[in-house]
């Protein structure tokens, strides 16, 4: 299996293309000829940043691909990387998608260049203002010890723990408000974060996507590397980042669903309200996504502020009704290109799928039952005398 499109074979060298930066980019004859990348990551190999380049796609994408290089585009310059797996992504990403990109960025770029901040020291990242000191020692030790200190695991997959100072909370909750005001009186049409959300706002539309982008990067990527390993928890190279809102006169209630992302962050930010429970109902591949709920799946958590909830985008889950007052909530889908790329490929998913577990067990079970009943009935067959 390979991730990229072969090229027909010309006698002609490949002619060297021009960089982002203006310099000649060498390509590898032999590799300009088939353009694929490896099925498992050089684990060693330390990517470089495609920090600051006008890219058509998430920089973190790049850094997360250049570990599945074949091994002589490693050494090679940070342009002739780009411009090979960009050749890669663009013959993936169909034409409607490239012109979507295209005019969300657009749209992006329009309230950027409008909107005016008010609090800007939100939009660099800054972990010592940003965390609770717990938080931050369990993320420089990264060690699953560590977090498992910080943490409470109330159902398999699904962890707790304190995460924002209460000074963060009120700034980014003060931010998106005004964000909201200004999007009031200029009367400019703003997507929401997603199909189910009506109210609230998506963080990266103006401006906050690098600092989330570095929260999902150095914060979440080292647990989810620890915790959801098989679920493309080292790999993530993209998120979505946005805060919802609930209460009266704006979302009431979350219907039961799943999350488009391998791992997902849920914190509240406050502020005073009543009610919105979050339930988690069982882990489950698109097939098995509408099964019953086991007994030993139910969960039912009451949000805190400041505190974080922390599980795989598969995890069926859903907000019951904030009966009083207002609750704001960030949310962090973090996502995984290769991850998501080798499930194509995938028919198991047994070590993660609860449903998939469940009938796999079954499966073994009959198995192991008709071996014995076989070996039952050769064991009371009359033994034969020879003549």
């Amino acid at each position: 299996m390979s991730f990229g499109v072969s090229r027909k074979e010309t006698q002609q060298p490949a002619p060297p293309s021009t960089g982002h930066n203006g310099n000649v980019v060498a390509v590898v004859p032999s590799m300009a000829t088939a353009h694929r990348l490896r099925l498992n990551p050089n684990t060693e190999h330390k990517p470089e940043s495609y920090e600051g380049l006008q890219l058509e796609f998430n920089p973190l994408l790049f850094s997360s691909l250049e570990r599945y290089l074949p091994p002589p585009m490693l050494s090679l310059s940070r342009d002739s990387k780009l411009h090979y797996m960009r050749d890669i992504v663009l013959r993936y990403s169909p034409d409607g998608e490239r012109t979507r990109v295209q005019r969300h960025r657009e749209y992006r770029q329009k309230i950027i260049s409008n909107y005016q901040p008010l609090h800007r020291e939100l939009y660099t990242m800054n972990a010592s203002n940003f965390f609770v000191p717990s938080f931050l020692k369990a993320i420089n030790e990264n060690k699953e010890e560590g977090f498992r200190s910080i943490m409470a695991e109330p159902t398999p997959g699904v962890f707790t723990f304190e995460m924002f100072q209460p000074r963060f909370c009120e700034l980014l909750l003060s931010e998106v408000e005004n964000f909201e005001k200004w999007v009031h009186e200029t009367k400019f049409r703003i997507m929401r974060p997603n199909t189910m959300n009506k109210f609230g706002a998506v963080l990266d539309d103006f401006g906050l996507d690098t600092m989330l982008d570095k929260l999902m990067e150095d914060f979440i990527r080292p647990i989810s590397k620890v915790f959801y390993s098989g679920m493309g928890g080292s790999t993530l190279d993209s998120h979505h980042g946005f805060v919802v809102e609930y209460g009266i006169h704006r979302d009431v209630e979350l219907g039961f669903h799943v999350d488009d992302s391998e791992v997902t962050l849920n914190v509240c930010l406050g502020k005073q309200f009543s009610g919105g429970d979050l339930f988690f109902r069982g882990v489950r591949c698109d097939k098995h996504v509408n099964t019953e709920t086991q007994s030993d799946e139910i969960l039912d958590y009451s949000h805190v502020p400041g505190r974080a909830v922390l599980h795989r985008g598969r995890h069926r889950h859903g907000a019951r009704a904030t009966t009083s007052g207002h609750r704001c909530n960030l949310l962090l889908w973090c996502r995984s290109s290769v991850f998501r790329e080798l499930r194509k490929y995938q028919k198991d998913f047994s070590s993660w799928c609860g449903e998939c577990q469940r009938e796999k067990k079954e499966r073994q079970r009959v198995s192991i039952a008709a071996t014995k009943q076989e070996l039952l009935k050769r064991e009371g067959k009359p033994a034969t005398t020879r003549t």
